[in-house]
């Protein structure tokens, strides 16, 4: 049975071995033509040297051989594209020793032996495998501590309660070593278990933010510029509050991943205030509907300060983001219940939203709140007169459940997974529990974007498009939905109650990063995208030039000049778009790149031609007589000098990011 297994798994090898050489060989054809197909061959040749990779692991499984085709696969990924002949020397010479050892006695119960293991281990451990050497870069062993550096430069921590059996697993390691604790293929498995296709994600870059490294140097970069920024007073009408320094100042992120970066002191406790008012809101809608809730409290901004006594047309709140509007809405949970049960169960779901970080309760701000609270209980006897409160509602209650509320305490860091919370649709990142509905969460955040910053909230919609809320204690709760969530902190405010540092930070983030609500994804090239992976914007630009060019869509060639992409890009050959134009005899995206855009014409290819050289080689004459009088104003109008194939290396677009297979599938 094992032998007609082997014999299959070699017919299909061998069949598809004759495949890949009839691709190599149409490459070479089509290379010696100029035909420009390389982007959809070597697409088509990366998905069928997966699968070809894959009948390999199946043949050598049947052999017992897996280590073995482990490395020749780890080998195999060292090969450049023209020793296809050394791989398969060395499967030959592989399937020799196999076949040998399968047929010597001594080795027979080895392999029978290892057949049945990964019959019962299935494909899973082979997967955990060439995660491991893809991790270890194929050292058959790595340090504990390195591992864990690799780990923590994908984004994420050592805390993560997804990977508290693998942690549990290395701090053991660590304990029993006597020397520098050493991660094998063996601990791997143990430690990868249930997380694997965690950690699959976290080290194939596969993350909502997948260079993250790069991306935590940009936000350390903005934290350290709003540093210096000087203005606001600390707010004292609270005299708990009056209490912090002025030179705090905290950034804490988290992505919908559980990627997590912080930076100054983010550890420090404090109250979130006003932050706590669109939480609130978020659990009612949660509860009740929305349509329950929106009975007592309006959605509009109102225009005038947080804690005015003032209702809409309707004889309601503005919104949930006033002080009225959130006295009201912590009338509404709970209903009938004592206040310490309420309180108990608005810190359940604040720690479950924060993923089991740090969410404590300051009873000082609290006391403090309640004696200095005459606004507050002003606002209470004119919502209670209105008759703003459900039926059977206490106002003095409900105002003492509100000061409660408000002096619940976070760090930024636990404050960041909260927003993040809200940024992955209501699932923690950290803990995948579905914490909040979709439709508490989508009203969330409109009324987070039209009502979050007080009287700053138009502006602070124009300028960062992002929802947000602040609080007085310094808090700025940011929510860039779908990708992260970001809390800031610094105790000096303005004159409308919002942190100077922390509106700083989130106007020069968007400035640098396009999360504002309204960039343009596709042709606003100036702010950077850190959704991309590294490479990925570079290789999509020539992949598209090229085909515009290729195909003489102007159109297509306009919108790129228009969105700042470099109309001289190259790719591996060296080949520029005016190359493929002039080579296709597309006179007019020839004109327009040599009229418009202005580009070298001198541009040599790997192979020494130039754009007019391809034109003559196939006969375009139209397009040859205006490389040729385009040409002589070049050489004297412009950049006289030629420029060969080395003059533009950063232009010239690496092979080995055009080779990687995920860019071509996802461009191509």
């Amino acid at each position: 049975m094992r032998l007609d297994r082997l014999l299959n798994c070699s017919l299909q090898l061998t069949g598809a071995w004759k495949v890949l050489e009839k691709k190599r060989n149409l490459w070479r054809l089509a290379d010696r033509h100029k035909i420009y197909t390389r982007y959809i061959y070597c697409s088509g040749l990366s998905l069928l040297f997966a699968d070809f990779l894959r009948l390999i692991m199946l043949c050598l499984r049947h052999l017992g051989a897996l280590s073995a085709g482990l490395a020749l696969i780890r080998q195999a990924g060292k090969l450049p594209i023209g020793n296809g002949h050394l791989f398969r020397r060395s499967l030959n010479r592989m399937m020799r020793t196999s076949a040998a050892l399968t047929q010597h006695p001594r080795h027979q119960h080895v392999i029978l032996d290892a057949e049945t293991e990964m019959d019962s281990k299935g494909a899973g451990s082979g997967l955990e495998d060439l995660l491991f050497y893809t991790i270890t870069q194929g050292e058959d062993k790595i340090s504990v501590g390195r591992f864990i550096n690799e780990l923590e430069s994908t984004g994420l921590l050592t805390s993560d309660p997804r990977l508290r059996d693998c942690m549990q697993q290395l701090h053991q390691t660590m304990h029993e070593s006597a020397g520098t604790a050493m991660m094998d293929q063996e601990l791997f498995r143990k430690c990868a278990g249930s997380n694997f296709i965690l950690l699959t994600q976290a080290f194939q870059k596969k993350f909502i933010i997948p260079d993250f490294m790069t991306f935590a140097s940009h936000i350390n970069k903005l934290y350290y510029n709003a540093q210096t920024v000087q203005g606001g007073q600390v707010a004292n009408y609270i005299p708990q509050l009056a209490k912090f320094s002025p030179d705090l100042w905290g950034v804490s992120l988290c992505t919908v991943d559980g990627q997590r970066h912080s930076v100054g002191d983010t550890r420090e406790p404090f109250c979130l205030q006003s932050c706590i008012k669109p939480l609130e809101y978020a659990l009612a809608v949660h509860e009740f509907g929305t349509d329950h809730v929106h009975t007592y409290v309006g959605k509009e901004p109102s225009g005038v300060t947080f804690n005015k006594l003032s209702l809409n047309e309707d004889g309601k709140p503005h919104n949930p983001m006033v002080n009225s509007g959130a006295i009201v809405i912590s009338s509404l949970l709970k209903p009938g219940f004592k206040k310490a049960e309420k309180f108990d169960y608005m810190m359940d779901y604040i720690k479950r939203m924060a993923g089991g970080e740090y969410v404590g309760f300051s009873n000082a701000t609290f006391q403090s709140e309640k004696e200095t609270g005459d606004r507050n209980f002003a606002i209470g006897y004119y919502l209670k007169e209105k008759k703003c409160f459900p039926n059977n509602s206490d106002m003095v209650s409900a105002l003492d459940f509100y000061f409660q509320l408000c002096s619940i305490e976070v760090t930024c860091e636990s404050g960041s997974v909260m927003a993040a919370t809200l940024a992955n649709g209501g699932i923690c990142p950290i803990t995948g529990e579905r914490v909040l509905s979709a439709e508490a969460v989508r009203n969330t955040l409109c009324l987070m974007h039209s009502c979050g910053m007080n009287d700053f909230s138009g502006q602070f919609a124009f300028h960062v498009g992002l929802p947000a809320k602040s609080g007085v204690s310094g808090a700025v709760l940011l929510v860039v939905p779908n990708i992260m969530g970001v809390m800031c902190w610094s105790p000096p405010i303005d004159r409308v109650g919002n942190s100077v540092r922390g509106v700083n930070f989130c106007q020069e983030l968007v400035s640098l990063f396009n999360f504002h609500n309204y960039d343009n994804l596709r042709h606003f090239a100036k702010k950077l995208d850190p959704r991309r992976q590294s490479g990925h914007e570079r290789n999509k630009a020539v992949i598209e030039l090229m085909f515009a060019a290729y195909s003489g869509d102007v159109s297509a060639l306009r919108r790129f000049a228009l969105s700042a992409v470099d109309m001289e890009l190259r790719d591996y050959d060296s080949r520029s778009a005016l190359h493929l134009a002039a080579a296709e005899g597309h006179l007019e995206a020839v004109k327009f790149l040599t009229g418009t855009c202005r580009v070298s014409p001198h541009v040599k290819d790997r192979w020494g031609n130039t754009p007019l050289d391809d034109a003559m080689e196939f006969g375009k004459d139209n397009v040859v007589e205006v490389l040729k009088e385009y040409q002589c104003i070049y050489s004297h109008t412009l950049m006289p000098e030629e420029i060969s194939t080395q003059a533009h290396g950063e232009a010239a677009l690496e092979a080995d990011d055009l080779g990687n297979m995920e860019t071509l599938e996802r461009f191509v």
